[in-house]
């Protein structure tokens, strides 16, 4: 081999990352990466000293290991010393394995903090720039308190060369995300926002992301940056392409600085200089003017960018709200590119104008529109546009149009996508409900939609139907006949046939008096649906004929003698038995005067806001509503029947929600008003008196309807609404989740991963167990840009649990900011065997709204295993010594996953037993023991498992020498297969 120079690119690295992509095998890998690390170690630990580019290779190598997903115990005092080079190869390498491999908490991290102090003071901006990326890497709390303070001085120093403002912005910006109280502006919040005005444009965007990130937190200490950022976008908008020569991109003058520019205007109100004010809106007409030119380029590049200012500019005027012209225009622009053949654009125009559809000046500009919106409905190949284009036609609804757009979304929902189908169900009821003048409309309206998606009709649009139906008198009449009809087809839903027994009981006798609907028809009618419905609806089903004897006594002999049959009295189901019994009971001994007092028409049901309504806005979650939601009651549809005053739309502004893709950025959620006594759109299904006003729950309106009670079990409540007064919030803690079971059980049989997640909050979970004591890490992530205030948790052990688990917690941050995580740690301690979950309560505001959620905590008592190795007759020595009835528990049931090999094995190994080898005759069977170790005793548990691959089946043996473990194991592992 021909001598190598030392400046020919550190040669001995390429040989050996070239030996480990010859390597055939990991095996082959593994050895020629041992070989090389002793090698190193063997030259670092040597007597003589290695020069400069020694040590860059070797730490260069280590480097590369790492990435390879090996560990790295060595080398960082060398990678330390390369930092003191004056080659900037050399420093660069020390830095990049510093950035990658040193942790925040090592001993080194002081001889680090020294060698970046000696490069930001060099003043060479090279080593400056390599300082600033590392301590933006590393991004440390430490890091942090080190150099927040002096990062903001290089960042505003006359003599500071560019490129090292660019990095210094940055790396603010890092330090700022991370520590947020550690980064203090002070005396630099006036030098920094003045860097709008620097003459290089790369200055300006990496400031601009700095000076935006501030603003949101500190508005009114920034706000002088309002003037100079309408100065710089007026001279980049009125710039030709050639002005700004080396920052053109495809034609479009500074894109990403433009789109910036006008994203941090989003973070404050139109300006209150005239003069400021009137620059802005020529900035955003020139905008939308450049964008009806002819393209200067036909690559998507050009197209992109010019797209990308035009939505972000159409994100500001409707974010103002209080220019008529441009919302108009903006509209207009956007119903150019509902047809465009770019399905983005086609999203983000539908997406827009779902915004727009809310403003008193652009809502009839909106309805222009409606033909090619519906047009997208039906032709869309696209799922997720038909779903923008369901919810632009949703917002832009109103009285003029409703009973065209319910009767277009009704006609789509016979072939619309699965996935979007219950969301289509909950607009068309919330439309027909809210924009009603005719009932009967309605009436037919609802039932169309039971009978088109029955399947996805959720009990709360029937029970509105019930509830408005019951509060109209001139409606009951035409209720009660049209649902009589709807019954008598071959096929009905099991919704119908709720609808049908609730309506005929209470109002049958308004149709009895046509012979076609005589009162033994309409009981015949609905029994013959009995047989074919689920335990809920016979038990309204029972309900409904104890009333007809009430309404019809010629019925009564026939309905008794059904109440008295064995499959009634002697049901089952002890729901069905008891209401049988009862109502047999009280229709014979009671006298008239009594039935007709215990069975009386239902009273009016007290008024709230429509439980429909919440549990769209909860489907949807925060952001990502529809305008016409957050604002119902701006419109004419706060009143059904009355015209309503608009309002001062400009009170209520959202930002477009095109404008961030990634959802890094959502608004909080945006109240909607209180809705008036006349409104349609009202909760009658409560226990609370009526709804003037209604005091608001501690989890908002997004409640699960279940008469007569409520389960509170939203964490996306949106804010109280505006106009309510102020109420009294209760902050007991929510319910468990419904899903929380499941959650649990996802953790059986691994210690780490995603908790829980929605649209605001993220928390996972990191756990280790040793014999009776485990350690919890959960991280409460925040997947908005507002901050959560006032944020806590609780972690209880309900009933005989308190005696079981010792549960220590610490307290978590109250403040947790927008991206932004919190880490809370959990000591457990197993006193004795457990069934139940510790349940952990979290609360916190978000946009003003209390937050309240309860999960369960996935410790359970498996958790607390010790993996014993036995032999063969060792195991079945033991397996017969437990051979009591109540130490075993035995289940057969249905594979619900694939049954793969590997995938058993592993989850056997992480429920925390030892899989025995060779042990089973049988090859095919899975054999694990295992000792649960708690305070008080230890309790042997020997596992078999036994799969039937072709049956699809497995029968699971546990022998336990405690029978109530044996029963809880076997319990929580037939839900992993």
């Amino acid at each position: 081999m021909p001598a190598v120079s030392k400046g020919d690119g550190m040669r001995g690295l390429a040989v050996f990352i070239s030996d480990i992509r010859n390597c055939k095998s990991k095996e082959a890998e593994i050895k020629r990466i041992n070989k090389e690390l002793a090698n190193i170690r063997s030259k670092f630990k040597g007597d003589k000293a290695l020069d400069g580019y020694s040590k860059k290779k070797y730490v260069c190598k280590l480097l590369f290991i790492f990435l390879l997903g090996h560990d790295i115990d060595f080398g960082h005092m060398e990678a330390v010393n390369l930092l003191s080079s004056n080659k900037y190869t050399e420093k660069q390498i020390g830095y990049l394995f510093i950035s990658v491999l040193v942790n925040s908490n090592s001993e080194l991290i002081r001889l680090i903090n020294n060698a970046i102090k000696n490069d930001l003071s060099s003043r060479n901006p090279t080593f400056m720039c390599l300082a600033l990326h590392c301590i933006a890497n590393v991004g440390s709390r430490e890091m942090a308190e080190a150099f927040a303070g002096e990062i903001p001085r290089i960042l505003v120093a006359g003599d500071t060369m560019d490129s090292v403002k660019q990095s210094a912005a940055l790396c603010l910006l890092r330090l700022y995300k991370t520590s947020p109280d550690l980064v203090l502006m002070g005396e630099w919040t006036s030098r920094v926002v003045h860097l709008l005005n620097d003459q290089h444009m790369g200055v300006v965007t990496a400031a601009i992301s700095l000076i935006t990130c501030l603003s949101q937190k500190n508005p009114d200490e920034f706000k002088t940056c309002v003037s100079l950022a309408v100065s710089r976008l007026s001279r980049i908008v009125s710039s030709a392409s050639t002005d700004l020569q080396d920052y053109t991109y495809y034609f479009v003058p500074a894109p990403w600085l433009s789109c910036k520019l006008l994203r941090l205007l989003q973070c404050y109100p139109p300006p209150e200089d005239g003069a400021v004010k009137g620059r802005l809106v020529e900035c955003l007409e020139t905008i939308l003017n450049k964008a009806q030119e002819p393209p200067k380029s036909k690559k998507v590049q050009h197209s992109n960018a010019k797209n990308a200012i035009l939505f972000e500019a159409i994100a500001l005027i409707i974010h103002y709200d209080s220019e008529p012209n441009l919302l108009v225009r903006a509209c207009n622009q956007l119903g150019q590119f509902l047809q465009h053949r770019e399905t983005n654009l086609r999203y983000l125009a539908l997406e827009s104008m779902c915004t727009l559809a809310s403003s008193e000046f652009s809502h009839e500009a909106v309805k222009t529109h409606i033909e090619t919106v519906i047009n997208a409905l039906k032709t869309e190949r696209d799922v997720s546009v038909r779903q923008r284009a369901a919810d632009l036609l949703y917002a832009m609804c109103d009285r003029s149009n409703a009973k065209q757009i319910v009767a277009e979304m009704l006609s789509y929902l016979e072939t619309a996508d699965y996935s979007i189908r219950e969301e289509m169900v909950l607009k068309v009821a919330i439309l027909a409900e809210k924009y009603a003048v005719d009932y009967s409309w309605y009436v037919d309206t609802i039932l169309n939609l039971i009978r088109i998606a029955g399947d996805y009709v959720s009990e709360e649009v029937w029970y509105r139907v019930i509830q408005i139906v019951i509060n109209r008198d001139d409606v009951q009449g035409y209720a009660a006949k049209t649902v009589f009809e709807a019954l008598q087809a071959p096929a009905c839903h099991e919704n119908m046939v709720k609808v049908g027994g609730y309506i005929l009981g209470e109002f049958g006798n308004l149709i009895a008096g046509d012979p076609r609907s005589s009162p033994l028809v309409q009981f015949n009618l609905l029994h013959s649906k009995f047989h074919l419905c689920s335990v809920p609806t016979r038990a309204l089903l029972l309900s409904a004929y104890i009333k007809f004897i009430n309404l019809f006594p010629e019925t009564k002999s026939t309905i008794q003698e059904v109440l008295r049959s064995d499959s009634q009295i002697r049901n089952s189901d002890v729901e069905l038995q008891q209401r049988a019994v009862e109502y047999l009971k009280l229709s014979s001994i009671a006298s008239t005067d009594v039935l007709a007092t215990v069975l009386e028409e239902m009273p009016p049901f007290p008024e709230r806001e429509s439980s429909i309504l919440a549990k769209l806005k909860k489907k949807k979650g925060p952001g990502a509503v529809s305008v016409s939601e957050l604002e119902e009651g701006k419109r004419e549809g706060g009143e059904l029947n009355g015209g309503g005053d608009r309002g001062d739309s400009s009170a209520i502004s959202t930002p477009s929600p095109s404008a961030d893709l990634l959802g890094l950025r959502s608004a909080a959620p945006v109240g909607s008003a209180a809705p008036s006594a006349g409104s349609l759109l009202v909760d009658v299904f409560s226990e609370s008196g009526p709804a003037a006003p209604a005091a608001v729950n501690d989890d908002g309106f997004l409640r699960d309807l279940e008469p007569p009670t409520e389960s509170s079990d939203s964490l996306l409540a949106d804010p109280p609404p505006a106009a309510a007064p102020a109420a009294v919030v209760s902050e007991d803690p929510a319910p468990p989740l419904p899903e929380s079971d499941e959650l649990l059980n996802k953790f059986v049989c691994k210690n780490n991963g995603v908790l829980f997640e929605n649209q605001l909050l993220q928390i996972g979970i990191k756990s280790e167990y040793r014999q009776n004591l485990g350690r919890m890490y959960l991280f409460y992530g925040n997947k908005t840009s507002v901050q959560f205030v006032s944020f806590s948790t609780t972690v209880t052990c309900p009933g005989e649990l308190h005696v079981q688990l010792n549960v220590q917690t610490k307290p978590v941050e109250p403040l947790v900011e927008g991206g932004a995580q919190v880490q809370q740690v959990i000591n457990i301690e197993c006193l004795s065997d457990f069934s139940d979950a510790p349940l952990l309560n979290i609360k916190f505001r978000y946009g003003g709204a209390l937050q309240n959620l309860t999960l369960k905590l996935p410790v359970t008592i498996n958790k607390f295993f010790q993996p014993t190795e036995m032999a063969s007759h060792d195991f079945f020595q033991r397996w017969k010594q437990l051979s009591q009835p109540q130490q075993e528990s035995q289940k057969i049931f249905k594979a619900s996953h694939a049954m793969d090999t590997e995938v058993i094995k592993a989850k056997l190994l992480g429920l925390g037993t030892a899989l025995l080898e060779k042990v089973d005759p049988n090859p095919e069977n899975y054999v694990c023991a295992g000792v649960i170790q708690t305070k008080a005793q230890q309790v042997g548990c020997l596992l078999r498992l036994e799969p039937n691959a072709q049956a699809q089946m497995y029968r699971l043996t546990l022998r336990c020498s405690k029978d109530t473990v044996s029963k809880r194991l076997c319990d929580l592992l037939a839900e992993q297969f």
